[in-house]
């Protein structure tokens, strides 16, 4: 049985929420308070987590910064605001996917078993090596280094590089890493991809303002280059 966390203020929300998923197979830990989830998600074996990003006390984006180098599992955010800035940021501290209030219960049931699915299919996966020149991508051990430097990559940013790795030198839509990343098919506006391209530059120290390795190939999409790594 699947374990979940909700960290949600609002009591009959969590109430509801918790009741749905319960009846379809999960077990439900509740937390209605900020403060309390970083030390409950560092005692205990979870799954997945959904994190309110109003939170009394600790919010939603500061318990993912706080945790995201230790927890590999799903995050979903909910959020009441529907504006770019929360979904940008969210992505960009580490979650996997958003939803917003008011819940649709079988939409969050949808997410939560393509998230879940995702990440068993990574952990069941055969060892793989990609190299090219001082890049190496070790998919077994989920380990990237450039020469004698580890670089340090939350779950979703590397499912992204062994994505554009698998298929390096050719263009990839933004539909179709959308369409892997996110697990649905992309509606023309949202910005995920652009986020998580935008973050994976970082940490491998791609120039933003004229990248190298990790290229944007105009109405083509995104291409990590073979050549970059000399």
């Amino acid at each position: 049985m699947k374990h979940i966390l909700l960290v949600e203020d609002d009591i009959r929300l969590s109430q509801l929420v918790s009741k749905f998923l319960e009846q379809n197979g999960f077990q439900v830990s509740v937390l209605n308070q900020g403060d309390q989830a970083i030390s409950y998600i560092q005692k205990n074996t979870l799954d997945l987590i959904i994190l309110d990003v109003m939170l009394p006390k600790l919010d939603g984006f500061s318990i993912c910064r706080k945790i995201r180098d230790s927890f590999d599992n799903p995050v979903i955010f909910l959020t009441a605001k529907d504006s770019d800035f929360d979904h940008v940021l969210g992505l960009e501290i580490g979650a996997d996917d958003y939803i917003i209030k008011p819940v649709e219960p079988h939409v969050l049931l949808a997410r939560i078993n393509m998230l879940l699915r995702r990440q068993s299919t990574l952990k069941v996966s055969n060892i793989d090596l990609i190299n090219f020149g001082s890049l190496s991508i070790n998919k077994s051990s989920r380990q990237v280094t450039i020469g004698e430097q580890a670089i340090e990559l939350t779950s979703h940013e590397f499912e992204l590089l062994w994505l554009l790795a698998q298929h390096a030198g050719e263009p990839q839509s933004r539909e179709y890493i959308h369409k892997k990343m996110i697990g649905r098919e992309y509606d023309g506006l949202d910005r995920s991809v652009d986020v998580r391209i935008s973050r994976l530059r970082k940490k491998l120290g791609d120039n933003p303002d004229n990248p190298t390795k990790v290229l944007t190939v105009w109405g083509k999409g995104y291409m990590l280059s073979k050549t970059a790594w000399e």
